[in-house]
C-alpha cells in the first residue's frame, strides 16, 4: 500500500495516471465501517468486467461526502478543477440543458470519481461517439410494497421467457437492493424514444400474461403488491445504476451481473465489495461468457405498434418531460374525474 502523505492523502497510479486520493481512511460505509480506500480496491479488483459493462459511456455522478448513510446530492457536471486528463462528453437533459458529464475512459476516471465519495455509477445506455442511438434495452424489475425478491426473480424468468420469443438475450444483474436489472445489448440504430417504446411493448405483455405478478402500471395506486417493469428507464436522458457499481448501503451491496442459472439462487445482500472480488475470480464475469451481438428490437417496435392500434395509448412519462404525442392523461387515476382507483 502506498505510503499516506502529508495531509491525509495518498497518490496511486491507475492506468498510468496518478490519482490523489484524499482522507483514504473516511468510512464510507457502517455495517463492516469499510473505507474510502476499501472502495478504491474494490474497484480495482473489479477493473476489467466493469469497463467491459461501462467503458466509454457518460456517468451521472452521486456524491456521498458523509458516507452511505448520510445525505447525497447528484452532480451532472464535472468541476472545474478537474485534471487535463479527464475525459467528458456534452450531455442534455429532458428540457434541453446541456452538461459536460465524466465518462468512464478507463480506471483513472473511476477512482477519480470514488475520491469525491462517488459510490456507484449511473450509466447512459449510449456510447460517447454515438449518444443519438441507445445501444442497450434495460428491464428494470422494480418491487413495489410487499413484494418478496422470489416474486422478483419469478418476474425476472418470465421476462426471459418472453425475450427469448422474440429472440432476444437478457443479461441479469442484481441492482444492489430488492430488484433485478435485464440488459439487452443492441445495435446502436434506435433511438432512446424507440427502445422505450419496445420497453413499454415488453412491459404490458408481460403484464398481460402474469397480472397476479407483473404489472406496467406507471402510478403507484395501480400497482398493488405485484413487480413493475419500469419502462421509463429506457426513456431519453435517463441513466441506471452500472453493473459492478456500490450501492449507498451500510452493507456496501454491489450490482452484481450473474447467470440465468443462478437466478433461484442469488441472494443480493451477500453480494458485497466483501465478496465479489473472490466471486469473480473465482466464477468469471458471466456477462463476457454471453457473446452477443447488437440486436434487433424491431419485434418489439412491432408489438407497441399492434397496442396502438387496438387503443392503448402511449405509457405516460415522468413528469420532467414535455407532454408527449399520443401520451395517455399524465394524471393519477384517483385524480382523474369521474374514475375511481382499483388495485389487485
Amino acid at each position: 500500500m502506498p505510503d499516506l502523505e502529508s495531509g491525509g492523502s495518498l497518490t496511486l497510479e491507475v492506468a498510468g495516471r496518478e490519482v490523489q486520493i484524499t482522507n483514504p481512511e473516511r468510512v464510507l460505509f457502517d455495517e463492516r465501517r469499510e473505507t474510502k480506500l476499501d472502495l478504491v480496491n474494490y474497484y480495482r479488483s473489479v477493473e476489467e468486467p466493469l469497463l467491459r459493462a461501462t467503458g466509454g459511456r457518460p456517468v451521472l455522478l452521486q456524491r456521498f461526502p458523509h458516507g452511505a448513510s448520510g445525505p447525497s446530492f447528484f452532480q451532472k457536471r464535472v468541476p472545474d478543477g478537474r485534471p487535463k486528463w479527464l475525459e467528458t462528453a456534452v450531455v442534455s437533459t429532458p428540457n434541453g440543458t446541456t452538461s459536460r458529464a465524466l465518462v468512464v475512459a478507463d480506471l483513472a476516471h473511476v477512482i477519480w470519481a470514488v475520491n469525491l465519495a462517488c459510490l456507484g455509477f449511473h450509466v447512459w445506455p449510449s456510447r460517447t461517439e454515438d449518444l443519438d442511438h441507445a445501444d442497450q434495452l434495460r428491464l428494470d424489475l422494480d418491487p413495489a410494497p410487499g413484494v418478496s425478491f422470489a416474486m422478483v426473480q419469478e418476474a425476472a424468468a418470465e421476462a426471459r421467457r418472453l425475450l427469448s420469443e422474440f429472440d432476444l438475450v437478457g443479461l441479469p444483474k442484481t441492482t444492489g437492493n430488492r430488484g433485478i436489472h435485464i440488459y439487452c445489448t443492441l445495435e446502436p440504430r434506435w433511438t432512446s424514444y424507440e427502445v422505450r417504446a419496445a420497453a413499454v411493448a415488453v412491459a404490458r405483455e408481460l403484464e398481460r400474461r402474469r397480472k397476479d405478478l407483473i404489472t406496467a402500471a406507471w402510478w403507484k395506486e395501480e400497482r398493488g403488491r405485484r413487480v413493475f417493469v419500469d419502462f421509463n428507464q429506457n426513456a431519453p436522458h435517463k441513466t441506471m445504476f452500472g453493473a459492478w457499481s456500490v450501492r449507498a448501503r451500510p452493507g456496501a451491496q454491489v450490482s452484481t451481473p450473474f447467470d440465468w442459472e443462478d437466478l433461484e439462487s442469488i441472494e443480493p445482500d451477500s453480494l458485497t465489495i466483501a465478496t465479489v472480488p473472490a466471486r469473480l475470480r473465482n466464477e468469471g464475469d458471466p456477462w463476457s461468457r454471453s457473446e452477443i451481438g447488437g440486436q434487433s428490437i424491431e419485434p418489439l417496435l412491432d408489438l407497441y405498434e399492434r397496442d396502438r392500434a387496438a387503443g392503448l395509448p402511449d405509457a405516460p412519462w415522468p413528469p420532467v418531460y414535455p407532454k408527449m404525442p399520443g401520451e395517455a392523461p399524465r394524471v393519477a387515476p384517483s385524480r382523474a374525474k369521474g374514475r375511481k382507483t382499483s388495485s389487485p
